[in-house]
């Protein structure tokens, strides 16, 4: 599935939006901002409409390292294609703060960089459903914590379902400060891709009982927030039809 190595560097962003804006933002977005940072030297792994009250749009973004992505967001938004644009993206953004810095847990478990959606093979569009379980945690508890919670990402598994990643907390200095990275903890972060709504209804039960388990062990700092996620048109994680 994957086209790229592996990105050791995952911002996780949640932009808050102007309501009624998402699907304005959306189309902007993927038109004009992937293929720039694919060339230089990122990738954005998802973009994503975030369900839930307030109207977020969220993506992810990957880089080989540290270094790639202070040299990589400098001269992206330092570029011609932001300089251009930032305007019709900016002013539809109520707040873009809400960033976490990640890293694949082990390895092995980052965010694939999957191929593109091809617009003839794929004229729809990309489809399914991503899930983000996120989980705050104790100072200190993130080896225990992931222990713990090993047994409840397997059980996510079947039909209808593909883990794609299991991230962790960066500790490391913001490097590019222009953009703010959240500073309020350590979090654990699962991540899938379902096939279709019946699916996520399918593991409701699971999620609940997970986040519940995890936190009677007393290794959260705060309660688990799941995030259902619908992909914007030309995602990169998305539903693949191969994947079952």
């Amino acid at each position: 599935m994957s086209t790229s190595p592996d990105c050791t560097v995952i911002e996780l962003r949640r932009y808050s939006l102007v309501e009624g804006s998402a699907e304005r933002f959306s189309r902007s977005f993927e038109t004009w901002f992937p293929e720039a940072f694919q060339q230089l030297g990122a990738l954005v792994l998802g973009h994503f409409f975030e369900r839930g009250p307030v109207e977020r749009f969220t993506w992810l973004r990957g880089y080989p390292d540290m270094a790639a992505r202070a040299a990589v967001n400098t001269a992206f938004y330092d570029g011609p294609v932001w300089r251009e644009h930032r305007a019709a993206l900016n002013q539809w953004i109520l707040d873009s703060d809400n960033v976490l810095l990640l890293r694949p847990l082990h390895p092995g478990s980052g965010i694939p960089g999957i191929r593109a959606v091809d617009p003839v093979a794929e004229p729809d569009g990309a489809g399914g459903i991503a899930v983000l379980q996120i989980f705050p945690v104790k100072e200190g508890a993130l080896d225990e914590c992931a222990l713990a919670a090993d047994p409840w990402f397997a059980s996510y598994q079947g039909s209808g379902v593909v883990e794609v990643g299991i991230l962790a907390t960066l500790d490391a200095a913001n490097n590019f400060p222009r953009h703010p990275i959240r500073s309020d903890g350590t979090f654990l972060v699962w991540m899938g891709v379902l096939r279709d709504q019946g699916a996520l209804e399918g593991l409701h039960g699971a999620f609940a009982a997970g986040a519940a388990a995890i936190a009677q062990s007393g290794l959260l700092a705060g309660p688990a927030e799941l995030l259902v996620l619908d992909p914007g048109q030309r995602s990169r994680l998305r539903w693949i039809r191969s994947a079952g």
